[in-house]
């Protein structure tokens, strides 16, 4: 085995990067069990399809988020991305543009902030918090100056269809995000790519002495994070019918807690995608057994809080471990 399999093998295998935490699985079914007796809704079919329909946006954009914090990054401007991609779609559609160019310029939008933020982070070494905190602010306020604040009804049957129909009786929007999470399951760890973002997420030093271009590999980790969410985006734009420039606002809270909460470490090269579908079904889980109990959205936005509070300790605990072990 070369100098740099041995690293990668060590990087990825031996922290237990891919585990997932038996208590995360544990706490999840623990609170649909008592969802379950709790309400006599909760378990309806109807319930069920609505808490699945719901997490498909976040759920989208957790997906490149989570890829972003295995490499020790983080992306900040996940939710102007999104609204950014949907208003460009659906402006292109009412200028006479098809479905398909409509979304390839969206998908592409979000390829190219992502390019932007992984520029300034791998070469101009800027830090990502501060680096994708200036971009939120600045796709999100072009959003509203570009359109007047004004919103764009989305009247194509097409697009609509993708947060309303249905196949073989699952929403097709649903069936998108099983795609997707599908697809990252095989990239991570199995790919070239998936090994690597482990490896820079691990030690960047030591897998730039081991032979990897960090650099451009951390913008081929941005670009993918932008990517999904423009795809999150036009998917929520599905779902409600409409782009406006204030769509997915506070989304980054519920992404970034789902992630951590499917036990991504905030100092990288630890997570899975099938953590953070666990921690996505958990978080809806735990929003929709707050709305059956009629608890105001600003509390459940409080209990959002406490949660990536709670996830964030019990990463830095386990962390602690690990370096003392």
């Amino acid at each position: 085995m070369n100098p740099l399999s041995a690293f990668l093998n060590a990087r990825i295998w031996g922290r237990g990067a891919s585990a997932i935490n038996p208590g995360l699985v544990l706490a999840t079914i623990v609170v649909f069990v008592v969802l379950c007796f709790a309400s006599p809704y909760f378990l309806t079919t109807n319930n069920l399809l609505n808490v699945a329909k719901a997490l498909v946006i976040v759920g989208i954009a957790a997906a490149g988020e989570t890829v972003v914090i295995i490499a020790g990054g983080f992306d900040l401007s996940i939710g102007s991305t999104m609204a950014a991609a949907g208003m460009l779609a659906a402006y292109l559609l009412d200028s006479g543009s098809g479905v398909g160019p409509a979304f390839a310029a969206a998908i592409l939008l979000g390829i190219c902030i992502g390019m932007v933020n992984g520029t300034l982070i791998a070469y101009f070494r800027i830090n990502p918090l501060i680096t994708t905190l200036a971009t939120l602010a600045i796709i999100r306020g072009l959003a509203f100056v570009i359109s007047d604040g004004r919103e764009i009804i989305i009247t194509n049957k097409t697009w609509l269809s993708l947060g309303t129909g249905k196949w073989a009786g699952i929403p097709i929007i649903v069936l998108i995000l099983v795609a997707v999470y599908l697809v990252f399951a095989l990239i991570m760890p199995r790919t070239v790519f998936g090994r690597y973002v482990y490896a820079i997420g691990s030690n960047a030093r030591a897998a730039r002495l081991s032979g990897i271009s960090t650099k451009r590999w951390q913008m081929a980790i941005y670009i993918t994070c932008g990517a999904t969410a423009a795809l999150a985006g036009l998917m929520l734009a599905a779902r409600t019918g409409n782009a406006r420039p204030a769509a997915a606002m506070g989304f980054e809270l519920d992404v970034i807690t789902a992630v951590i909460l499917g036990g991504a470490s905030l100092k990288g090269g630890r997570g899975t995608i099938l953590g953070t579908a666990i921690g996505l079904i958990l978080l809806f889980m735990i929003n929709n057994g707050l709305t059956l109990a009629q608890v105001p959205s600003f509390w459940q936005q409080v209990v959002k809080g406490f949660i990536l509070l709670a996830a964030v300790l019990y990463d830095e605990i386990r962390s602690g471990r690990s370096d003392d072990g």
